[in-house]
Parts: structure tokens; sequence; C-alpha cells
């Protein structure tokens, strides 16, 4: 089942965060069975060129991995730019309201249901697949709206709502920090707001997504009902991984001398 099925069925999915541009961190993440891998080129010095590239080792790994863009901005010059490499979809940060929502969902469409421009990338062969393409890509292309300002969760009920919105991606630094609240993800208020989030997304039959670090805050997230989720990011696992090696092998070396 594609990424889009999945996810529109409510069913879990879970992914990989990458920031770094280097092409084997997304063939590794494919190899490993994860079900999508985020290419973040909001936050990061990436390309248009990194994500082709991104994109072409996702799928050289032979399995079912896909890629998502979480886009600089709600534009519709980058996000058919994005959308022409091949990738299932994107994500939007900042959405503050339903006309944004309904501008993001236009922006990913093709007339007469939305604004996209036609052309012959990756995505259509090259021009080998364009009927084809042009003709299921609107059913296809998985279309994400990041709620993390405070204009965005005061309107998350009428994000949800946006026809052709295939989901909400709760983004807890930034909403926390919007709210007041940067860093306080245990508070009562924070929980409140997610659980603001969950309920809209959930009332229009859509799933919400979430970025956790850790096993605690994976199983909280989890039981707070998000149904698809990135566990953390490249880096993290990166630092995480290389500090673990490094005590082991201090404590061993305190051990010996001890």
């Amino acid at each position: 089942m594609s990424l889009v099925d999945t996810l529109r069925a409510r069913e879990a999915a879970v992914g990989n965060w990458l920031s770094l541009r280097d092409p084997a961190v997304a063939e590794i993440s494919a190899e490993l069975g994860f079900d999508f891998v985020v290419l973040d080129i909001e936050h990061t010095p990436n390309s248009l060129e990194t994500v082709i590239d991104m994109a072409r080792a996702t799928d050289a790994a032979g399995g079912e991995t896909e890629a998502v863009v979480r886009l600089p901005w709600n534009d519709p010059v980058v996000i058919k730019r994005v959308l022409d490499t091949g990738v299932a979809g994107v994500m939007s940060p900042m959405i503050d309201d339903a006309d944004d929502a309904r501008a993001l969902v236009e922006a990913t469409r093709y007339p007469p249901e939305g604004k996209r421009g036609v052309a012959g990338g990756r995505a259509a062969r090259y021009g080998l697949a364009m009927d084809d393409y042009v003709e299921t890509a609107n059913d296809r292309v998985l279309t994400v709206a990041q709620v993390e300002t405070e204009s965005g969760f005061e309107h998350v009920e009428e994000i949800a709502a946006v026809d052709g919105l295939d989901g909400l991606f709760l983004g807890p630094a930034d909403l926390s920090a919007n709210l007041g609240m940067y860093g306080e993800y245990e508070s009562e208020a924070f929980l409140d707001a997610v659980d603001r989030v969950v309920e809209a997304a959930h009332a229009e039959d859509k799933p919400v997504a979430t970025l956790a670090f850790g096993r605690e805050e994976v199983e909280r997230y989890v039981d707070l009902g998000f149904d698809f989720m990135m566990v953390g990011t490249d880096t993290s696992h990166l630092m995480g991984g290389a500090a673990t090696s490094k005590a082991t092998f201090e404590d061993a070396v305190d051990d010996r001398d001890g």
C-alpha cells in the first residue's frame, strides 16, 4: 500500500527525519524499512538538487519507503518544483488558517482542481508517462499542513476541514514557543493543545503526525492518538549512537583501570 493510501486509511506509518544531504542517509533509512523519510529543506542548507538525489536514493533501495519534502514555505513555485522531482508529497510549515491550507492544496493539484503547472519532470518519467501522471497525480500526492503557530492552533478545526488536505503535522517546538510555553511538553496546557489538534484532525477522519525523540516520547505521542510519526532525526540518531559508543569505551577503560 502506498504512503498516501496508508495515511488516508488512518493506518500507522513510521518515518525518519533527514537533514543531512548525503543520499546514503536516505538509502540507509529505506534499507531499514521506514515507511517514509522526510527531506527537510526549511531548516537546512539543502536544495532542490539535494531533494532529487535523496529521492533517487530512497527509490534505489528497492523497498517501499517513500520520500516526503518539508517545504521552506507555502510557496506554489517551490511546491511545483519539488513535486516534479517525483516525491510522494509535501508538508508545509506555518499554516495559519483555512485559506493557507486551501492555497497549499491548490498548489499540489493540476487544473481544474488546482493551479499546479504541468511539466515533464522526473515525476512523469521526464515526459514518458505524462498523460498517466497528470491524470492520476491529483489523487496520489500527499499534502500535509503543519500546525505550529498561534493562528494555526486557533483555526485548527477549519484547517483540518479543508478538502484535499490529507493530514496535519503538529510541530512541538514551534507550537509550544508560539503558545508561550516553549519546551514544556509535559505541561497540562501543552497537552491540552495537543489534544485539540488531534481531535480536530480525527473529527475530519484525517491522520495527525509529529516528531518524537526516544522511547518515552514516542510512546507518549502514540498514546495521545498520533497516527504517523517521525521517530527522531538523522542527526539525533548519529549523535545518540556516537555518544553511547564513546561512553561505552570510556566506561570500559575506567573499569579496567579502576
